[in-house]
């Protein structure tokens, strides 16, 4: 990180004159010690920070106006991809910044271990399989929120608030009425797909083609928050950020792939280097979208949430190999329900509202931003019984009662059908009853599934029919549950299950009327996703897959294939096509 980039983040989080001048001192010092850098920061936050932040001032200041609410959500972002959550290698001083005057989670879970459920119940505050998006396979609809569902956006608009979602969206693609800007976001600058080029990117201005002009993606992603700010005039905005950052490709600025190569070392992995300047390339932007909000008087206004969708992938790039790094001590990953694969950062910074410098270890999940927005900011809010999620905000605060009673958490994610026994957890104080995956039902069909992905990396948005064949697995054999205390072993390297019977059998009731119930939402969200695609295409005419798909087959997974005299539609089998029409009517 560069003198001048410290210089910014001490002015950043800075808020009287008193500090003011003090970080002009320190910056004077930086010259002729650069190597104290790290230290001299870290000493800021530790002694300087606290006089800076939370005046009582400002909740007199803030009072009378309702607040902003700026959602930053981070894709693939791990537990440990944060100075502030113990990774030593990482520089990420202005997400640290912002958890050093705020309140930093140290169980704080997403919805699911996968990108578009997780997002659904984000933003409906629902578990996702209620609304419909069970999977990230687009093309089958299967990360739809049904049109039913309000979202976050439909809340908060209609409640008066100026809405903007920034990013990616992949919780409705391939047709218009699934897009945030008829979602109850009345601004969207972003991407559908699940994926997009960080270099060679298309996004779109509500319905307006917006294509690459040379930027790096998470700085257009940035810019275009600060716009939003400086734009909002008096009106109260509600802002989601949705970063792709770090999710593949993965692609950053060269100086800062060769800075992290340098510090990892000749013997690091290519990837590790690669994600780590992806991360501290956002981190940098949100910056500038924080020092906006200062700029435009707004920053005692805002209510800020920072958290991820899920863990973060660790696997094999197809291009730049392993992306094995620090994830604290919690076991699996990105698309698992162990602890690794949900557990994720979690930032909440309210200026005069929320204490800062405090840490919170009671469960999060991600059900519960949406009810406690909704409570922080509407006196007259709606029922929140409505909610799968709590409103979490006396928690927040430090509110001695707002321990709440233990309560069952619930995670579930396989492909395609939901399986009630794959891939499954839920969670009690201390106890995890847990489900490993069925392999039959966590194989992804890449040839059918992945074109449609692939080709929205690098093209506009386009309209399609659904592929709406769904066949459940046929499973007869459930694996038998795991249970973890996770008190005593968070990293849940040791199976308690055959110890304590009656916990076991206790959690597995719970956990099968939970799945009935959410399962019963399931099936009528699904009817209605394919009603409405029915009915959308009845007078339209589908585009031809061949043509569509055109350089973007999967040929090269089929051996022994001729493709020049080779029918895309009889290699890759249940793809719509025009001969198929009738079967949409």
């Amino acid at each position: 990180m560069t003198e001048f980039a410290w210089f910014l983040t001490l002015r950043l989080v800075t808020r009287s004159l008193v500090t003011r001048s003090v970080v002009d001192s320190l910056w004077t010092m930086l010259q002729w010690q650069r190597s104290a850098l790290p230290l001299l920061f870290a000493l800021f936050l530790r002694f300087f920070l606290p006089a800076a932040v939370g005046d009582e001032d400002r909740v007199v200041a803030a009072a009378g106006r309702p607040p902003n609410i700026l959602l930053i959500v981070a894709d693939d972002l791990g537990w440990g991809d944060l100075g502030c959550y113990g990774n030593p290698l990482i520089d990420t001083p202005v997400m640290d910044a912002l958890a050093a005057e705020g309140v930093r989670l140290t169980s704080c879970y997403a919805a699911s271990p996968l990108c578009a459920p997780s997002r659904a119940a984000l933003l409906t505050g629902r578990y996702n399989h209620r609304s419909g998006a069970v999977d990230v396979p687009s093309n089958r609809g299967l990360d739809r929120i049904a049109l039913s569902q309000p979202t976050l956006g439909d809340f908060f608009q209609q409640a008066g608030w100026q809405t903007t979602l920034i990013g990616k969206w992949h919780n409705g693609v391939y047709c218009d009425d699934y897009l945030p800007h008829h979602r109850g976001f009345a601004r969207f600058t972003g991407f559908a797909n699940g994926g997009q080029d960080y270099w060679r990117w298309n996004l779109q201005r509500n319905d307006a083609p917006f294509a690459a002009d040379g930027r790096y993606l998470s700085d257009v992603l940035n810019e275009e928050a600060c716009t939003a700010i400086r734009t909002a005039g008096d009106q109260p905005f509600l802002i989601a950020l949705m970063h792709h950052a770090p999710h593949s490709p993965l692609q950053a600025p060269e100086d800062l792939i060769r800075k992290y190569q340098q510090r990892l070392g000749k013997d690091s992995r290519e990837a590790v280097a690669v994600i780590y300047a992806m991360i501290e390339a956002m981190d940098t932007g949100l910056g500038r979208v924080l020092a906006t909000l200062e700029d435009c008087g707004q920053r005692d206004h805002t209510l800020i949430v920072l958290t991820s969708d899920n863990g973060p992938f660790l696997g094999r790039d197809s291009r730049l190999g392993p992306q094995h790094r620090f994830n604290g001590s919690w076991s699996g990953q990105k698309q698992d329900v162990l602890e690794g694969g949900i557990r994720v950062p979690g930032i909440v910074s309210w200026p005069g509202r929320v204490t800062g410098g405090r840490v919170v270890d009671e469960p999060i999940h991600g059900c519960d931003w949406l009810p406690t927005l909704l409570a922080a900011c509407l006196p007259d809010q709606p029922d929140l019984r409505s909610f799968d999620g709590r409103n979490v905000l006396p928690l927040l605060q430090g509110s001695k009662s707002a321990m709440a009673p233990r309560r069952a958490l619930f995670f579930q994610r396989n492909r395609y059908h939901p399986e009630a026994y794959s891939n499954a957890a839920v969670i009690e104080g201390r106890w995890k009853l847990y489900w490993p995956g069925i392999a039959a039902t966590m194989r992804k069909d890449l040839l059918r599934d992945n074109p449609a992905y692939l080709r929205g990396i690098v093209r506009p948005h386009w309209e399609m029919p659904l592929d709406r064949q769904l066949q459940p697995p046929g499973v007869r054999d459930s694996p038998v549950p795991m249970l973890f205390d996770l008190l005593q072993d968070p990293a849940e390297t040791t199976d308690v299950a055959a110890e304590n019977p009656q916990v076991v059998a206790g959690l597995s009731a719970v956990w099968d009327k939970w799945f009935i119930d959410v399962m019963t939402d399931w099936h009528a969200a699904r009817d209605e996703i394919l009603i409405h695609d029915r009915a959308y295409w009845r007078d339209r005419p589908s585009p031809d897959p061949r043509v569509l798909y055109d350089s973007f087959w999967l040929w090269d997974r089929v051996p022994d294939l001729n493709q020049r005299d080779s029918d895309p539609l009889q290699v890759f089998q249940g793809y719509w096509s025009q001969s198929a029409a009738s079967e949409l009517r």
